[in-house]
């Protein structure tokens, strides 16, 4: 009888030989059934820790996406500031800054802290924004949820546009004035006085902020530069950007673009604490949930140690009949994989199924409980948001075969170094 060095003739590395006893391995038998239950444990938890990761990292990406929609849908990405002089040609400087690639519009601003007072209640802190008409249209979350009124020639009229919020706690309707008050007013001989004036409610809008449906006021420009004694300049020039993560490689595109010196920032500092601390609980977060695969994949090493356990006389007749160390080995490798290998596809499958539905479950849920999960009213967002990143996923599911395939080398090198002779002799 031929026999090659790695078992019978015509059996390679992974050969079929090897296969048909990995599988025979993984299937149950009645008295193999404690191994089974652990195999299966093992498969379910990887499972369930892999659509865990990928469900989580997508929901945290989802409110994240929200986030920065609605922090920089009314705030630009990157914040063009005059230097030495004043930014009295800001219409130029704003054009050309418009035809940078990556550039979606430029819109020159002007902001300053008021008092604002309405038909009921007392005054509030306000910051009134000023805006050329054309930009406010560009603003697509503002544009885009005008409840009551239109800014459809804006920049024609006196009037401005404020929050709901804002309207709701001071009593205004269409039309009403509301009462701006400047600290930074006339010089008179007795001194500087306060700048009051009334301005008809145009428009009202509901961006899904309290922060900013209570607080902001959009001005024409041309008005806001009377108001704030800044005739015929600008303050800054906010730039919204196709891809606010890409805003580091625009900076030097935009500041030549301004031919002139200008001192150029972004919105992660402007918001970094907020989102560095979003960071972190992202990081966190991923590293705690990976713990849930590390204990699946110590369920597999716990399971292969008892299946070698078992099938030591199994091992030791088939070194007799010529198979390598490296083919026992590999059987064993192949039996630990195939748990990780379908554990972590199911688990990925599971995932995306969960992410691509997770709106209708939180309202299954919330329809099972009778109570509102995730309330739009305190988290500010209509819908509870997943976006899954291809480069994560892939990473997750690259951790998940990395740690089930570590997780079989220990059990499978034992079985590689069993005594055959010591494995029979107590048999």
């Amino acid at each position: 009888m031929s026999m090659t060095a790695s078992g019978p003739t015509g059996a390679g590395p992974f050969s079929v030989f090897e296969r048909m006893v990995a599988w025979r391995y993984l299937r149950s038998r009645r008295k193999e059934t404690v191994i089974s239950v652990i195999a299966s444990i093992s498969f379910f938890g990887i499972m369930l820790g892999v659509a865990t990761l990928i469900i989580v990292m997508a929901v945290m990406n989802g409110f994240r996406a929200e986030l920065l929609t609605r922090i920089l849908g009314i705030n630009g990405h990157l914040i063009v500031q005059p230097v030495d002089m004043p930014l009295e040609d800001y219409a130029e400087v704003a054009g050309r800054i418009n035809g940078v690639s990556g550039v979606k519009y430029a819109v020159p601003l002007i902001d300053g802290q008021v008092l604002a007072q309405g038909n009921v209640g007392t005054g509030t802190g306000a910051l009134v924004r000023g805006i050329r008409g054309e930009d406010l249209g560009k603003v697509s979350l503002v544009a885009n949820n005008i409840r009551q009124g239109s800014i459809v020639g804006f920049d024609s009229g006196e009037g401005v546009a404020i929050g709901q919020r804002m309207a709701d706690n001071m009593g205004l309707s269409l039309g009403d004035p509301i009462t701006l008050v400047s600290p930074d007013g006339d010089i008179t001989p007795i001194g500087t006085t306060p700048r009051v004036k009334a301005y008809p409610v145009v428009a009202i809008f509901e961006v899904g902020m309290s922060e900013y449906d209570s607080s902001i006021v959009f001005m024409p420009l041309s008005e806001a530069q009377l108001y704030f004694n800044m005739e015929n300049r600008a303050q800054t020039i906010e730039v919204f950007v196709d891809n606010p993560d890409a805003v580091d490689s625009l900076k030097p595109a935009v500041e030549e673009a301004a031919k002139r010196p200008v001192f150029i920032s972004d919105w992660r500092q402007r918001n970094q604490t907020f989102f560095s601390a979003l960071q972190v609980e992202r990081n966190v977060m991923f590293m705690i949930l990976t713990l849930i695969v590390l204990v699946a994949a110590l369920n597999i090493i716990s399971g292969l140690i008892m299946l070698v356990k078992d099938k030591g006389r199994d091992i030791a007749i088939l070194r007799t009949m010529g198979a390598t160390r490296g083919a026992v080995m590999r059987i064993f490798l192949m039996t630990g994989a195939a748990i990780g290998v379908t554990g972590t596809l199911a688990g990925v499958v599971l995932g995306i199924v969960i992410c691509l539905n997770v709106e209708s479950i939180r309202q299954f849920f919330s329809w099972i409980s009778g109570t509102v999960l995730f309330n739009p009213e305190l988290y500010f967002l209509s819908k509870l948001p997943a976006k899954m990143d291809f480069g994560e996923t892939l990473s997750v599911i690259l951790m998940a075969l990395a740690l089930s395939f570590l997780a079989t080398l220990f059990p499978a090198w034992r079985a590689a170094k069993l005594d055959p002779v010591e494995a029979l002799r107590y048999e």
